[in-house]
């Protein structure tokens, strides 16, 4: 969830300067901040066993995972964002000169909450396509067992797949790992009234 923060117009520097001082995490729209929200406890959940499991799969390969601690800027369209999970091939790129901003995900992965859903699937994924590396997107429900997945083949072409069983398994096209959908919901307990709650 996205908290809309009173109407002024923010150079990036001036967000980032922001980010360097406030205790809570905002994303950057072309000029708007807008504050992030807590999540639920399934969202924490998700994004754990995600973490856990694919970071232990990925243990000695190229490829280094970060969880929504670290930016993403997009500079096609002038936005910063803290995805769930970001996975980088290599190195990270940073944004010029700063240690906190990187620019190269090869694949990012959101757990979609009610009030970020259509933003998730649509604008956010039209965002993150801008991104050369950017090969793979993995769009997770927390209330159902369901998983989106968006890979570009060689063609640049972008193809769909879903997992909607649990007793499916998840192939990370950009990774070449897999990860069971028991593993990704893992605790997760679909009957939990879920609110969601101010950071």
């Amino acid at each position: 969830m996205l908290l809309k923060t009173k109407s002024k117009f923010y150079t990036p520097d001036e967000y980032r300067q922001l980010e360097e001082t406030t205790e809570f995490r905002n994303e950057y729209r072309d000029g708007e901040i807008l504050q992030m929200a807590g999540g639920t406890i399934n969202h924490s959940r998700i994004i754990r066993n995600l973490s856990r499991v694919l970071g232990n799969l990925l243990e000695g390969q190229l490829f280094e995972l970060f969880h929504n601690d670290l930016r993403l800027w997009i500079p096609r369209y002038r936005r910063g964002t803290y995805p769930d999970i970001m996975v980088i091939a290599g190195e990270p790129v940073f944004s010029e000169g700063r240690s906190d901003e990187i620019l190269n995900p090869i694949m990012i992965v959101e757990v979609l909450s009610k009030s970020t859903t259509d933003f998730d699937r649509e604008d956010k994924f039209r965002f993150y396509r801008s991104i050369p590396e950017f090969r793979e997107y993995i769009l997770v429900n927390q209330s159902e067992f369901w998983v989106a997945q968006y890979i570009k083949n060689e063609s640049n072409q972008w193809l769909f797949q879903e997992y909607d069983r649990e007793a499916a398994t998840v192939s990370f096209a950009a990774l070449g790992v897999q990860m069971s959908m028991s593993e990704i919901y893992n605790k997760v307990v679909f009957e939990t009234e879920e609110i969601e709650v101010q950071q």
